[in-house]
């Protein structure tokens, strides 16, 4: 299904992104690697941007809606990843506080920023494994083929009045710009 291999692509472009994050702090950490504050920080703003204003909500307002109307016991699972939403929310603004005080503040604030970034990797993929190991095979199982209509049309960008088609092609732009940015072996970008 159409709806399926978005949120799968969706999260595998979060999931890169996350990779490409731990990956330059550990080489900073571990190599000494010198910071690229540019690329750190288009990578935080992705993050920010896409799952937490534009695939969560998503999520929350069709998939999530829709299989809890079709599977309520599902429920308690829907009710966790949703709060997983809320608290996201937090961990991003927790990352990107720490990245402002890395850069700012110099090789003292670094230990908080490495430790940002795994936390908020770890619980993110633990969000992520349970929306593809549960969530889908429940979906694909309980909705019916309007449910998946809306759900195509909400993640195509067609139906939310918030973001444009324009929009989606704003995150694909960032994203490829972070592929850019970043060296060999997370990405296409000069080598450091």
């Amino acid at each position: 299904m159409k709806a399926i291999r978005i949120i799968r692509d969706e999260h595998h472009a979060l999931g890169a992104v996350l990779h490409g994050l731990l990956y330059l702090a550990h080489e900073i950490r571990d190599r000494g690697a010198r910071p690229d504050f540019d690329l750190l920080g288009a990578m935080v703003y992705y993050i920010d941007t896409f799952p937490e204003r534009f695939h969560h909500p998503k999520e929350d307002a069709y998939l999530f809606r829709l299989l809890r109307m079709r599977r309520p016991d599902a429920a308690p699972l829907l009710d966790r990843l949703q709060q997983d939403h809320r608290v996201g929310a937090v961990k991003i603004r927790e990352l990107e506080q720490a990245l402002s005080r890395y850069q700012q503040g110099g090789a003292a604030e670094f230990p908080q920023f490495v430790a940002a970034v795994d936390d908020f990797a770890t619980f993110h993929w633990d969000h992520m494994r349970a929306e593809e190991t549960e969530v889908i095979p429940w979906a694909e199982q309980s909705l019916t083929p309007g449910d998946w209509e809306a759900i195509e049309a909400a993640f195509g960008g067609h139906t939310d009045p918030l973001l444009s088609v324009e929009a989606g092609a704003g995150f694909q732009n960032l994203f490829h710009k972070i592929v850019n940015l970043a060296p060999p072996p997370i990405g296409v970008g000069p080598m450091r």
